[in-house]
């Protein structure tokens, strides 16, 4: 299984980059997990439109899906321009008003998923639990040949997760404030907060992700090893990792 990030940022991209966005690999399979601002740009250096197989969002902020309708539209160039263009599965839950604009022509097809229950998208299996956050929001465990991530999307700390991070391959955490901050009144977690996911939970590789406009991004990696003593990472475009 391989992750690549694409867009790294949490509220809006920085220049020339992109807000959440990741693509997870297995056996040629293409899965994209969020689809913020920018993301369709930088998605290009690594694989073009017509070769994403599913695309999964964990919630309807514009730094989650907001180059959804982007995409949609270099679907629909790609196909007047002959190219190969399969209708593309857009899985999201539906507890918004945004989910019907995940439907355009017979180009992507909005799939509602059912949090309660295991969904199989390609060759990943995907667990869900729902985040504390300022609207609907799922976390991911993806899981594929043994391998797992784990992707909390947006959220407050909660102890939940720490069950469902158990023993995964990368922890893809959030960390849209620094130690000390109150993360939580906005729904966000802390660098230290993700570092004590990531001890609690016994992961392999903590990644930090959602990464805030201010400060020492630096500060956050070494906040979160005060926590857990693996292997931290902060993440950045084009960052591939193969589990």
């Amino acid at each position: 299984m391989k992750l690549t990030i694409v867009g790294h940022w949490g509220g809006f991209p920085k220049v020339n980059e992109a807000s959440s966005g990741y693509i997870i690999e297995e056996n040629g399979y293409h899965l994209l997990v969020d689809c913020g601002s920018g993301v369709l740009s930088l998605l290009q250096n690594f694989l073009s439109p017509e070769e994403i197989d599913a695309v999964i969002l964990s919630h309807h902020h514009p730094d989650h899906m907001t180059d959804i309708g982007v995409l949609q539209h270099a679907l629909l160039i790609g196909k007047h321009l002959g190219k190969s263009v399969s209708t593309l599965p857009i899985y999201a839950h539906s507890e918004n008003h945004l989910f019907p604009t995940l439907t355009y022509k017979d180009l992507t097809t909005g799939m509602v998923f059912n949090p309660n229950e295991c969904l199989q998208i390609g060759p990943f299996s995907i667990l869900f639990l729902k985040t504390i956050h300022s609207v609907s929001c799922y976390a991911m465990r993806i899981e594929a040949n043994g391998k797992s991530i784990v992707y909390t999307a947006d959220s407050a700390y909660q102890d939940a997760f720490v069950s469902f991070s158990r023993n995964c391959d990368i922890l893809l955490c959030e960390s849209n404030f620094y130690d000390g901050m109150d993360a939580t009144k906005a729904g966000h977690m802390t660098s230290t907060d993700a570092g004590k996911l990531a001890s609690l939970a016994a992961v392999n590789t903590l990644i930090l992700t959602h990464l805030p406009h201010f400060g020492d991004l630096n500060e956050l990696k070494k906040e979160a090893e005060q926590r857990y003593s693996g292997k931290v990472l902060l993440a950045e475009k084009g960052l591939t990792i193969e589990i």
